[in-house]
């Protein structure tokens, strides 16, 4: 399967590791490791290469959440890979641990900074409440259509540039990602075609910037896993969640949601990590490697996803019995007005408006 052995640690990924993102605290590796349920004998021959090159075999750690079965995105992890093993001529092979065997979705983040990882598939909305700048992809109507949102995080682009000089003072480098479609609202008891029939529903969402947004429509967010989305549904928990396609099909929702408001509530990236250092003690030629798959997994990566959400998942959705609506005209204005205020809540996320002017703008003019 090319330039990548899969390996897993356990049957089932480990539980969270709650805390702040990125935070290394009081605790070290060891600790880590520890808390995760992870020593030395459970990480098998993979090892760890920690913050210097790769290992003499070649291979580095690689880890995410997302398991082989997400037909819409894991060929762009397996692009990545395949692309840095064949761009750095064998020297960097991938030891991947997929589907949260190593790392769980809220450890992936605090597993790369300690070098538990040398490179990390992750979405967006995970890490954007430690990783403001982030959350310029994911505020709702930042594009006016797809095409533009994807032009935006091209990794020959401006904004990618930008995200990177802010990543790099909290030690974490950008190699390149994929943006999803956007995110939707779905619900069970009735269609979403104003502000105010989110009042008072709980939705289901993943990250701080779709929380914000389903509070300025009046909705309660609710906070959880995929995996959970069709149970609290089915019983009643919530009543519909925020989210992109592939959710939806990969979970079956399809089967108990039945209405979709097709309008840009939200987006995410997938992308892939690593720590500055670790990049920056890299020879040149295998820095261009990781760049060559970085913009691999942007330009195939992606071109792969829209394949699927758009000549297989979409008639999934329809097939399944879901109604699908798309608000326009005052309807479609109502909705941009009603989430302003999320825009003023990521500003002071950010810290600086001269950042988040420049970052939307750099949405805007793509």
């Amino acid at each position: 399967m090319g330039g990548y052995a899969r390996r897993s640690v356990s049957s089932q990924g480990p539980g969270s590791l709650r805390g702040p993102h990125g935070a290394r605290g009081a605790f070290g590796r060891r600790a880590f490791l520890a808390a995760a349920g992870l020593g030395a004998a459970g990480l098998g021959s993979a090892g760890l290469t920690g913050c210097g090159r790769a290992d003499a075999a070649g291979s580095i750690t690689t880890a995410t959440y997302i398991p082989a079965s997400y037909d819409d995105l894991y060929p762009g992890v397996q692009t990545f890979m395949d692309t840095l093993a064949t761009a750095s001529g064998g020297r960097l092979t991938c030891d991947m641990y997929d589907a949260g065997t190593l790392l769980g979705a809220e450890q992936l983040l605090p597993g790369l900074l300690l070098g538990v990882a040398d490179v990390m598939f992750q979405t967006s909305s995970y890490v954007s409440s430690s990783f403001p700048i982030l959350g310029a992809m994911e505020l709702p109507f930042g594009a006016e259509d797809y095409a533009k949102q994807r032009r935006a995080i091209d990794p020959a682009g401006p904004l990618f540039t930008l995200v990177n000089e802010q990543l790099a003072a909290q030690g974490v480098r950008l190699l390149g990602g994929m943006p999803c479609t956007f995110e939707y609202i779905w619900t069970i008891g009735r269609p979403i075609l104003r502000p105010e029939d989110v009042r008072g529903l709980r939705i289901r969402v993943a990250g701080e910037i779709e929380g914000e947004t389903v509070k300025a429509l009046g909705g309660a967010p609710v906070f959880m896993g995929s995996s959970e989305v069709f149970e609290a549904l089915e019983r009643g928990t919530i009543d519909g969640l925020m989210s992109y396609l592939g959710t939806v099909v990969s979970r079956d929702l399809q089967e108990i949601v039945r209405y979709g408001t097709r309008a840009h509530f939200g987006a995410y990236t997938v992308d892939a990590y690593c720590r500055s250092d670790w990049y920056a003690g890299q020879p040149p030629e295998l820095r261009a490697a990781l760049d060559e798959a970085g913009r691999a997994l942007y330009r195939d990566g992606t071109e792969v996803m829209v394949g699927v959400h758009e000549g297989d998942y979409l008639a999934q959705v329809l097939e399944g019995g879901v109604e699908l609506v798309e608000p326009s005209g005052a309807e479609l204005e109502a909705f941009r007005t009603a989430v302003e205020p999320v825009y003023g809540r990521w500003e002071h996320l950010i810290g600086d408006a001269s950042i988040a002017d420049r970052a939307v703008g750099l949405i805007n003019e793509a």
